[in-house]
């Protein structure tokens, strides 16, 4: 593996369906080694196929998806799961198992993956909480903890393994403004004391833009626009200044594509 790259992942005219509704049609994309980068773009644009199509739960239709200059639909089964490795996933909503405390939700992972002692999966887990600063909650459950506490608890999990790659799947949904600048701040000091790369999936532009060194927004298949928080604000695009600034009215249409209203109240299209 190019471990002396820039690029940790590469895109290279990804095309992927749903039946026969595309989702990717040519889109070639770009994440640096040891940024945190964004992936923005309206509802239904497949940013989250996009996250299963780089860890290789989908397999693209046509081009090519690298991962530390690795085609990564070359790799057998082992090779697969030893790449996956590199990969730290918080779920959207943290996706805590609800039967066991805080301390073997973290320590899960460590369980499954390696061969460590009680002992040592005892220090790591610790050393995990408190970087996220509840090493204090270790002995509650799940449904004991505020949404944030949650959303802490698994970014505890997801670097538990200590992955290369940390993927963030809307970290910011459903959370209080305490809350969530604790975990913007969490996302930033992660990535650069771990020295790792961040990838973040969200529609909060506003937090986003606080704490993302690169973003790229996706429509219609493919990167409509790329570059940093500021330089996507002032981007002249129509569709990148809707979605930036939230507009209404632009080319997303609020309405999806249907026969004549009149017509289809009417039922005229059935005469």
């Amino acid at each position: 593996m190019d471990e002396t790259s820039e690029n940790l992942i590469e895109i290279h005219d990804l095309k992927y369906s749903r039946g026969p509704r595309p989702i990717f049609e040519g889109m070639n994309l770009t994440i640096k080694r040891g940024e945190i980068t964004a992936l923005m773009g309206p509802s239904g644009t497949g940013k989250t196929t996009l996250l299963r199509l780089i860890t290789r739960q989908l397999i693209p239709q046509h081009g090519v998806i690298y991962v530390n200059g690795v085609d990564i639909s070359t790799l057998n089964i082992r090779k697969l799961y030893e790449m996956r490795q590199q990969f730290g996933m918080l779920f959207q909503n943290g996706a805590l198992l609800t039967d066991i405390s805080v301390f073997e939700n973290v320590a899960f992972p460590l369980r499954e993956h390696t061969k460590l002692t009680n002992r040592l999966i005892r220090h790591v887990v610790l050393t995990k909480l408190h970087a996220v600063g509840l090493r204090g909650a270790a002995d509650m459950m799940p449904a004991q903890l505020s949404g944030g506490m949650a959303r802490r608890v698994a970014l505890a999990r997801a670097m538990v393994m200590d992955p290369e790659i940390l993927i963030y799947d809307e970290p910011f949904v459903g959370l209080d403004p305490i809350s969530m600048g604790v975990i913007v701040r969490l996302v930033r000091r992660m990535n650069d004391a771990l020295g790792i790369t961040s990838i973040i999936v969200s529609h909060d532009v506003a937090e986003v833009s606080t704490v993302a060194d690169r973003s790229f927004l996706i429509s219609e298949g493919r990167v409509a626009a790329s570059g940093s928080p500021d330089e996507l604000r002032t981007a002249k695009s129509e569709l990148v200044r809707q979605f930036m600034h939230g507009m209404a009215d632009g080319p997303v249409a609020f309405h999806f594509q249907a026969p004549g209203y009149e017509e289809q109240l009417l039922g005229r299209d059935s005469e």
